[in-house]
């Protein structure tokens, strides 16, 4: 006997939510280590990883994960998590392996929101695992790891409220080392919703916009107001959104007297990401090796 692997915990996940309106996601894993796993030994049961958490209920909590980034869960609050009709339907069919899950246009529309240019260089979620080194599975792991936290970041940016959206970018800049900023009135703005200093004097000024998307691209027109709106006292701007620039806003930006940089939801949420805002540390791992110098003196 031993652990299940974290995509083998699909088909438990489904079959227990699919029983309930919906399970806080600590139930859920409870629930099923009782309900399908409680005939391994207690040693595997009590395993911990090395930062202290149950194996187990932590392998159970990433199938979730995945069933939700292709559809087959939701989360309809806070801490919650719901069967999908999609996952009613799969259910049906009684398996679902991981090649499938990873072939779901769903799941490859979610990951590729937020993948970075590394990561899709890298291709790391698809390391061959018996021929891999062990920093191959280390940088695989992390991989993986980020790019969820990075898919949670960008939808819980989805649902907050936009003007709070707006402050959130201006914390992001002023965490990236650019000046005070300046909040503008919620009515009457011309399209600009702050006004960032690039220097600690404030002698040059960054004008922001910030688009809180679900689907909708951001659109020339979008590009064009918020230029117009950009007084004489400074040519620079900076163009936030959750989703993403279609190639006529794209055009219009470039080819603007003003410089304006444009941040579609990939790129906004690999910065929030790298400064720490809307993410915490949760572990902290050390990878040691020999100190040749030390023995050179034996």
């Amino acid at each position: 006997m031993q652990l299940p692997k974290y995509h083998e915990t699909f088909i438990p996940i489904l079959e227990t939510l699919s029983r309930v309106e919906s399970l806080k996601s600590r139930e859920l894993a409870l629930q099923i280590r009782d309900n399908y796993y409680s005939d391994l030994s207690q040693e595997l049961l009590n395993q911990k990883t090395s930062s202290g958490a149950n194996v187990l209920l932590d392998r159970i909590l990433w199938g979730k994960s995945y069933l939700k980034m292709a559809k087959f869960v939701t989360y309809p609050q806070r801490g919650m998590v719901q069967i999908t009709e999609k996952g009613k339907v799969v259910l049906i069919k009684g398996k679902l392996s991981l090649e499938e899950l990873q072939n779901d246009l769903d799941f490859i529309k979610h990951r590729e929101s937020v993948k970075s240019k590394k990561e899709d260089e890298l291709v790391l979620e698809k390391v061959n695992v018996e021929n891999a080194s062990p920093q191959d599975l280390i940088d695989s792991g992390f991989s993986d790891i980020e790019t969820e936290v990075k898919t949670e970041l960008l939808e819980k940016l989805k649902e907050i409220d936009p003007y709070y959206f707006e402050k959130v970018i201006l914390i992001l800049l002023k965490r990236m080392g650019y000046g005070d900023f300046i909040e503008t009135s919620k009515s009457g703005d011309g399209g600009i919703d702050g006004i960032i200093n690039e220097d600690k004097l404030g002698l040059e000024k960054i004008y922001t916009q910030a688009k809180r998307y679900n689907e909708n691209k951001v659109r020339e027109k979008d590009i064009r107001n918020f230029i117009g709106a950009m007084s004489g006292d400074t040519s620079k701007g900076v163009f936030i959104t959750t989703s993403t620039f279609d190639d006529y806003a794209v055009k219009k930006a470039r080819e603007a007297h003003h410089t304006i940089i444009l941040i579609d939801g990939a790129k906004l949420v690999d910065l929030m990401h790298q400064y720490n805002v809307g993410v915490q540390i949760k572990t902290v791992y050390e990878v040691k090796e020999l100190d040749n110098d030390f023995f050179e003196g034996e």
